[in-house]
């Protein structure tokens, strides 16, 4: 990642370009104690060409904030890329560092000025908290999912033709470390109720799944887990699976994930007296 410093009149703006990680947090704080050093504490991030930031890098942004709070000035965040600003909304970083659409309008709350409330961040339809599943045990889909589509035809929601090997469900990520993980599934398009989607995903019933781990790395995980939980909803059901087959590389992932998300909801909650 490079760092290119913009003097204004009283304030900076740092411009991010690259791949925010763990790596450069020391460089950013760097860069803000040499501002404070030299009297500049009104600092303005932008962040349009940061393609990737990782959780502790959202840590290292809070705690620049809270130094330059420190100091009586103010840290904002400008232009994030669509990427940032999706992570630093969805995480809450943006309760502490606020975003602003344009440097201008970053420049203006520097010095007190309102400036207008960020646009949301578009609506994906598979984010960083989608989960694909599928039962090892083909028979399963066989079973449930083409007696649910029979007056509904065979088309699968997922990849377009009738219920096989290759269905895939999607459900929501709701936690993760390095035992196994928790999700929600709403049925998506089978036509199945919370009752048969709870028998589909019963406990003992091994799943390979793919899952994302959104503030360290890009791309898929893959596992085997084994359902452990069960628990039907009006609107679905919640499973939890604890991993059967995980290859080092993956557990090593998702254990400094789970460290790196404990690190950032404490700075939060320190941030922000919660």
């Amino acid at each position: 990642m490079h760092i290119n410093v913009e003097h204004g009149d009283q304030y900076a703006t740092l411009h991010l370009r690259g791949e925010f990680d763990t790596f450069y947090c020391k460089k950013l704080q760097e860069e803000i104690d040499a501002l404070a050093s030299s009297g500049v504490v009104r600092v303005a991030l932008n962040l349009r060409l940061v393609k990737f930031i990782n959780s502790t890098a959202l840590g290292a942004i809070i705690k620049a904030s809270k130094s330059l709070s420190g100091k009586g000035g103010k840290l904002v965040i400008a232009r994030p890329s669509s990427f940032c600003r999706e992570i630093i909304t969805k995480v809450g970083v943006d309760r502490v560092v606020p975003i602003h659409d344009t440097d201008e309008e970053a420049v203006k709350a520097l010095f007190g000025g309102v400036a207008p409330a960020p646009k949301a961040a578009p609506v994906l339809p598979e984010d960083e908290s989608s989960l694909l599943f599928s039962p090892t045990d083909l028979t399963r889909i066989e079973h449930f999912l083409s007696q649910a589509r029979r007056n509904k035809g065979p088309i699968n929601p997922v990849h377009g033709h009738a219920f096989g090997s290759n269905w895939t469900g999607v459900g929501r990520m709701s936690s993760l470390d390095e035992r196994g993980l928790h999700f929600t599934w709403n049925g998506g398009d089978t036509g199945l109720d919370a009752f048969a989607m709870g028998q589909l995903l019963s406990i003992g019933i091994e799943l390979k799944v793919k899952f994302r781990l959104p503030l360290f790395q890009s791309g898929y995980c893959e596992a085997l887990a084994v359902i452990s939980e069960v628990e039907e909803r009006d609107n679905g059901v919640k499973i939890g699976a604890a991993f059967s087959k995980i290859d080092d590389k993956t557990l090593a992932a998702v254990r400094q994930y789970s460290a790196d998300m404990k690190f950032l909801k404490d700075e939060l909650r320190k941030a922000t007296g919660a």
